[in-house]
C-alpha cells in the first residue's frame, strides 16, 4: 500500500514534465507501475531501464 502511495507521489510529479499527462493521470500511472515494477524482476528492469533510455537518445535526435 505504501508502494502505490510512494508511485503515485512519483508519477504526479513526472507528470509535469510529460507532454499530454495531467498530475491525477500521472498518479495513476505511478501507481499501477509498481506492481508492474515488482512483477518484472531484475532482468525487466535492466530491459525497461534499457529501452527508456533508447527512446530518451532518439527524442533528443530529433
Amino acid at each position: 500500500m505504501i508502494g502505490k502511495m510512494i508511485g503515485a507521489m512519483a508519477g504526479a510529479k513526472a507528470a509535469k514534465y510529460a507532454r499530454g499527462i495531467g498530475g491525477p493521470g500521472g498518479a495513476v500511472l505511478g501507481a499501477v507501475a509498481v506492481p508492474l515494477v515488482r512483477r518484472m524482476g531484475p532482468l525487466g528492469l535492466i530491459a525497461g531501464a534499457a529501452g527508456a533510455y533508447a527512446l530518451k537518445r532518439r527524442s533528443e535526435k530529433r
